[in-house]
């Protein structure tokens, strides 16, 4: 149902000078959603008319996806009756008699606004969302608030109160805890996502229209948790840069089977306004580098890291030192992120050219498999702890026992390279490697995979972060890249099993292999090779050889008569 526009104007008193101020008027229906556009300089009035006797009161919700928009009771705001962000609402209680209501739009940047509202009408017995509110500046707040850093996304809102019928009283706050009052509503927090790689505007008004009211966020959202009127009014989540999520709040009245919505908010955990990694610049530059060349190593170990053995043992040395050095930086000093990427590169190339030198000197490969395995071991412990496990209660509320658990996980796994040495390594490569490859891909489009290793990294670099739900959106992109991890992964397994089956297990040290060689020619005088001149006398030679001037081409020697 299209709006329905008329142009008026309105006089008013400011600072005691009379200003006229234009409006613009529209009609909305109750549960029908109207996109609007807020003109520079001027007032859009939201009206409501024929509304229902069995109201009781009426949320207005207004969404926009970048710029904010100021929704207020009176067409000229002030802070104790308005509000202003990308998702605003207000909660507008009836008297006895009233059929019409107007509520006022503006914008407060003096630029174009563009967003969808709509109205939703509640009865007498439904919960009052954000009526007993002591912490934000409106009288009855029926807002969600988010806030967000790299690491976590909170969302805030106030407590609600029991329902009432028109030109009654409202139950009182805080005045007892029995069950006749606000201390028996529960509080269903939920969460949708949106389209991934979509920063769209209509994405994102598809997604409010899915779940304006409990309805619809009931069939289409997912509940992460249900809090007691006991229980702090916020919620911690994983912070997903680049991927829109709404978080919206459903109470209930379980006396009465009754239920009302907060205003649903969204955020991508990034900003649009932002010239250096906004939303549409999240990937730097230097990450998408150091992440190519990672997936390029990737894939060379995924099907060649057995064979080439030495390289194989930089490339886990490399991501074992980097990973750690990176957390250790990043905790004790102020570098910006660049400067520790770089940092984490050079110790990654020196932890890696360590691990290869130490089996090419001492000939040890379990020592060397050993850390392979514990390569593997964190990616299964990530793994296991990135499923719905790794929100139970027990790893969120105690890092001892989630750090006890991952450790176990991650130590386990090496004993089995310790019955099959070569079979271990050889799913390390594939296992691993086809991991990097995915890590490379996320470099550029967005997947929920990286968060396997991410929410490691981010609870070891945040101390707080233990307390956040790590649930992440699980669409068509992800699913293809579990598919190409399988698939790599098993592919470079099986073409190392069958090209490896005739070989020996690992290949024999370098180092080891000269001495033996060299015992070999002092004591073999029958071996030709016993008979060349060491190498220094070798090199010197040669290099007598490319400076000497080149004789000419002919006979040397006398003939024979």
């Amino acid at each position: 149902c299209k709006a329905l526009w008329t142009v008026s104007h309105t006089v008013v008193f400011v600072s005691n000078h009379l200003v006229n101020v234009p409006y613009n008027r529209v009609t909305f229906l109750p549960g029908t959603f109207q996109n609007v556009s807020i003109p520079q300089n001027e007032t859009v009035q939201a009206v409501v008319s024929r509304i229902l006797p069995e109201v009781a009161f009426i949320t207005l919700q207004f969404h926009t996806q970048r710029r904010n928009a100021t929704l207020s009771y009176s067409r000229v705001p002030d802070l104790s009756s308005s509000l202003t962000g990308v998702d605003s609402g207000l909660l507008s209680a009836l008297e006895p008699s009233q059929t019409t209501l107007s509520l006022f739009l503006s914008s407060p940047d003096s630029e174009v606004v563009a967003g969808t509202g709509v109205i939703l009408p509640y009865s007498g017995s439904d919960p009052v969302p954000g009526a007993c509110n002591s912490e934000f500046s409106l009288e009855v707040d029926p807002n969600v608030y988010i806030r967000y850093n790299l690491y976590e996304t909170t969302v805030l809102f106030a407590p609600a109160n029991l329902g009432y019928e028109r030109g009654q009283t409202p139950p009182a706050c805080d005045e007892s805890t029995d069950t006749n009052t606000r201390w028996r509503l529960q509080y269903d927090v939920y969460q949708y996502f949106l389209p991934e790689n979509d920063l769209s505007e209509s994405s994102l008004f598809s997604g409010h229209q899915a779940v304006a009211g409990v309805q619809q966020m009931t069939a289409v959202g997912k509940r992460v948790m249900t809090l007691l009127s006991t229980d702090k009014t916020s919620a911690v989540f994983n912070s997903i840069p680049g991927q829109g999520v709404i978080y919206s709040v459903i109470v209930r009245d379980p006396l009465l089977n009754t239920s009302a919505s907060y205003v649903p908010a969204h955020t991508y955990a990034c900003s649009f306004t932002s010239a250096l990694d906004g939303c549409q610049t999240l990937g730097k530059v230097s990450t998408k580098v150091f992440f190519t060349i990672t997936g390029l190593a990737g894939l060379f170990v995924c099907f060649f890291g057995h064979r080439f053995f030495k390289c194989e043992l930089f490339c886990m040395g490399f991501s074992f030192s980097a990973f750690f050095v990176f957390v250790l930086v990043t905790r004790t000093t102020d570098l910006h992120y660049d400067e520790r990427l770089a940092v984490s590169a050079v110790v990654g190339v020196m932890g890696g050219v360590l691990l290869m030198m130490s089996w090419w000197r001492f000939g040890s490969v379990m020592a060397c498999v050993a850390v392979v395995g514990l390569m593997l071991g964190f990616l299964v412990a990530s793994v296991v702890l990135f499923t719905p496990l790794g929100d139970l209660d027990a790893f969120r509320n105690s890092d001892a026992v989630f750090w006890t658990t991952f450790s176990c996980i991650v130590l386990v796994v090496p004993l089995f390279f310790l019955r099959w040495p070569r079979e271990g390594n050889i799913c390390t490569c594939g296992v691993v490697g086809g991991y990097a490859a995915v890590l490379a891909v996320n470099a550029y489009v967005y997947t929920s995979l990286s968060f396997i290793t991410l929410n490691i990294l981010k609870r070891l670099l945040n101390s707080s972060f233990s307390a956040a739900f790590t649930d992440v959106p699980f669409q068509t992109i992800d699913y293809a890249m579990i598919t190409v991890w399988v698939v790599l992964g098993v592919c470079g397994v099986v073409l190392q099993l069958y090209r490896e089956r005739a070989r020996p297990f690992f290949p024999p040290s370098p180092y080891l292999m000269w001495q033996q060689e060299r015992e070999r020619r002092k004591t073999n005088v029958l071996d030709p090779s016993h008979h060349f001149p060491p190498l220094p006398s070798r090199l010197l030679e040669r290099a007598r050889q490319l400076t000497r001037r080149r004789e000419p081409a002919g006979e040397h020697t006398p003939l024979l008569l």
